[in-house]
């Protein structure tokens, strides 16, 4: 079963489409039915199937999840215990927490069958730049 490691470089918060490479992997395996697990081996990002037509949905669920999960340092989030990592560390895990580690999605003959205006992201949670690593695993 293929599988390949990909290597994304964050520059702070935001999301980071990589539905181009994700689908270059599954062209080389041109089964007739498959499906892409891609999973993040991180605690402080996550996966999100999103649009990728408008780049200000991707502003706008950036700017949602900073509201509903602020800084460590903000008076509403006194009750944080972790700390260890930064303001933005124990938020980065909650918001992780909320949306998903892994995805599912199914493929044919060499294509990924997202939506029309689907794309896959990397939803980095925390304010330094990061390097993230993504599996990717088609299984037919």
């Amino acid at each position: 079963m293929p599988q390949t490691i990909l290597t994304i470089e964050t520059s702070g918060p935001g999301l980071y489409e990589f539905t181009g490479p994700a689908q270059d992997f599954v062209s080389r395996h041109p089964e007739d039915a498959a499906l892409l697990t891609v999973f993040v081996r991180h605690t402080s990002c996550s996966l999100l199937v999103q649009e990728n037509a408008d780049p200000d949905v991707c502003r706008d669920l950036q700017a949602f999840f900073a509201r509903l999960v602020p800084a460590a340092d903000d008076p509403s989030m006194s009750y944080l215990v972790h700390r260890q990592e930064g303001a933005d560390d124990m938020p980065a895990h909650i918001k992780a927490a909320l949306t998903q580690t892994s995805l599912a999605i199914p493929a044919a003959r060499g294509r990924l069958l997202l939506g029309t205006w689907q794309g896959l992201y990397l939803f980095e949670h925390r304010r330094r730049p990061h390097v993230r690593e993504v599996v990717l695993h088609l299984s037919a």
